[in-house]
């Protein structure tokens, strides 16, 4: 399992700087749709539909409903645009708060959402959109002055997420005992998550002295901090709602971790909130 972990990550890390360096905004936009659209496709699980035809028409209304706002963001005026993307990323910040309660009173809440596919469509569009808008709005920040300017911070919030995740999993194999929540993922353990923070101060301190992120220190640091415990929520949350549809996995697209949704499980929290901190709150 963790070879093929490793083996994966080696691939997608380099596609992931090559797609967000050199791909034009257009074709990085088709691509993050697509990437939407499978996470939709993937959520259908979750959300306990048992077809794959049901599962199609989630895709395609996601993916529609992602086109429709394209193209209203590219016709309305720029102050209507700021207040659309401010009011989406603002209301990731919310359902992030809200995702975390339920994680917190997972046996409890449940009773609220557990029997609901209209709730949990809810939640997965409230968790696919927000991580579609908050990953172009910091990959497009200062693209007219400097097209790699979005990209740097996009990729920081990447890593630091990724090397969270990496090394909860390698520091829980290790040395986990004492389980974290059990009764939501039962792999996750308190050693495991000391591991994770420790990789992503790291990167964090690496990013900070070699990346040319321009940005004052004591920003960065608390960006960075909420973005980790978003990350840490994004990846329970997902856990949680597994659970509940009693599979292990989102997908078998990537070897050794599972589904699209469980690559960006962690990110679907941690971009949005980092973009709301980075472009709105600070």
């Amino acid at each position: 399992m963790l070879k093929y972990r490793l083996i994966t990550s080696g691939i997608l890390i380099p596609l992931v700087i090559t797609v967000l360096f050199f791909l034009p905004p257009l074709a990085f936009t088709f691509l993050m749709l697509v990437t939407c659209m499978l996470s939709a496709w993937e959520w259908g699980q979750l959300a306990n539909f048992t077809s794959s035809q049901q599962r199609i028409a989630l895709s395609m209304l996601c993916g529609l409903l992602l086109i429709l706002m394209i193209i209203g963001v590219l016709n309305l005026s720029h102050v209507v645009n700021f207040l659309l993307m401010g009011g989406l990323l603002w209301l990731a910040f919310a359902w992030w708060i809200i995702a975390l309660l339920l994680v917190l009173c997972y046996k409890h809440s449940t009773v609220f959402w557990s029997h609901s596919q209209l709730l949990r469509l809810i939640f997965g569009f409230m968790t696919i959109v927000p991580f579609f808008w908050g990953t172009l709005a910091l990959r497009h920040y200062g693209y007219q002055d400097n097209h790699f300017t979005g990209a740097w911070y996009v990729l920081y919030v990447m890593l630091l997420a990724w090397s969270m995740d990496s090394g909860a999993y390698i520091f829980g194999k290790l040395f986990g005992k004492h389980k974290l929540l059990p009764k939501i993922s039962p792999g996750k353990t308190w050693e495991g998550l000391g591991g994770g923070l420790i990789t992503a101060a790291f990167t964090a301190l690496l990013f900070n002295k070699y990346a040319p992120l321009n940005i004052v220190p004591v920003t960065l640091l608390s960006c960075s901090i909420i973005a980790v415990f978003a990350a840490i929520i994004g990846d329970l949350v997902e856990s949680m709602f597994k659970r509940e549809a009693g599979i292990k996995n989102s997908g078998y697209l990537l070897p050794g971790h599972g589904g699209i949704l469980d690559c960006i499980d962690s990110l679907t929290a941690s971009v949005p909130i980092f973009a709301c901190l980075m472009l709105l709150a600070f």
